[in-house]
């Protein structure tokens, strides 16, 4: 499904999505697997590149799942998809440089970096007001304040309001690839998506023969908007489950990064010295930041990588708290 050097883009393009890093963490994924389970799926780039029988997702953000749950229905009428989002383009009077680019020339050249958030601020507040008074609520409306939105992320108030700025940047080629490709993908898949703390999604699932999970949760020592929910307390949970994990000879690779900006993350370090450590060179951004910083970045296996391990039919119910 994917070459060696290339990896297919959600289209809900994440920081720190992971499809630039996919053709370098899933040369050590294992050659075979039944089931792929995610509990930290996010925007999905990493499920729609890896080949599998059956796909268990999760995110406890439920606008996420939200919006994979619609893309994954849109499937069925791409035309349909496309003639919506361009009918509210058109009624915000928003850029559309994947049909057209329409901004003006004088204000390219006035603000040369900036002129996307110029040309559709006006009508990307309207937009984001309409949504969040209930008068423009769709997810479809929700997806495109996510496209013009900045960085392309979803941020809600304390009152449970959209509340990102206009981001520069519009409904270009690469969000009409990145839908096609997550259509294209999505209709060859067994998909089922949840909305849940990631052990009570664990908590659900008889782990079986050749399943395999993958773990890419908010970084304990970076600064990203979904990290505000993590804390040691939560990696604590999640290093004891993967022990578990391990002693029913179940398969998990988890990202992480070890070093940043002078923290460490000393328990995590720990954790994994009775792992495979792989070091991997990230791209990651920080919300807040919006640049590379020195920062180590690690993939953890509880198996050789390379090597097929044998794992044992069983069930969940005992569950680390």
């Amino acid at each position: 499904m994917t070459n060696k050097n290339k990896a297919f883009r959600s289209p809900l393009f994440y920081v720190g999505d992971k499809y630039k890093l996919y053709p370098k963490i899933s040369k050590y994924f294992p050659k075979t697997i039944n089931r792929f389970i995610e509990p930290f799926t996010g925007g999905g780039s990493v499920f729609l590149n890896v080949n599998a029988n059956e796909y268990l997702l999760n995110d406890i953000d439920s606008n996420v799942i939200e919006i994979h749950n619609f893309l994954e229905r849109q499937a069925k009428n791409p035309d349909l998809f496309f003639k919506n989002v361009f009918e509210i383009i058109q009624e915000y009077k928003l850029s559309h440089s994947y049909i057209k680019d329409i901004v003006p020339q004088e204000l390219r050249d006035k603000w040369k970096k900036t002129y996307y958030a110029k040309f559709n601020k006006e009508g990307f507040n309207k937009l984001k007001k309409d949504y969040n008074s209930g008068k423009a609520n769709s997810t479809l409306h929700l997806y495109v304040l996510l496209i013009y939105g900045f960085n392309r992320m979803l941020r809600f108030n304390s009152k449970g309001e959209y509340n990102l700025p206009v981001g520069n940047v519009d409904f270009n080629k690469n969000t009409l690839t990145a839908l096609n490709n997550y259509f294209d993908l999505i209709k060859k898949k067994n998909t089922t998506f949840h909305n849940l703390d990631f052990l009570d999604f664990f908590e659900n699932i008889n782990f079986k023969d050749d399943d395999f999970v993958y773990l890419d949760p908010p970084y304990l020592i970076t600064f990203s908007e979904y990290n505000k929910l993590w804390n040691q307390e939560t990696e604590e949970r999640l290093l004891k489950f993967l022990e578990y994990l391990d002693e029913q000879n179940i398969n998990f690779a988890i990202s992480n990064v070890t070093h940043y900006k002078g923290k460490i993350n000393e328990q995590f370090l720990k954790w994994s010295e009775n792992h495979y450590s792989l070091d991997i060179k990230s791209n990651y951004i920080s919300y807040h930041d919006n640049s590379n910083k020195e920062f180590k970045e690690v993939l953890i296996t509880n198996y050789q990588p390379n090597k097929s391990v044998s794992q044992k039919t069983m069930s969940a119910t005992e569950i680390y708290t």
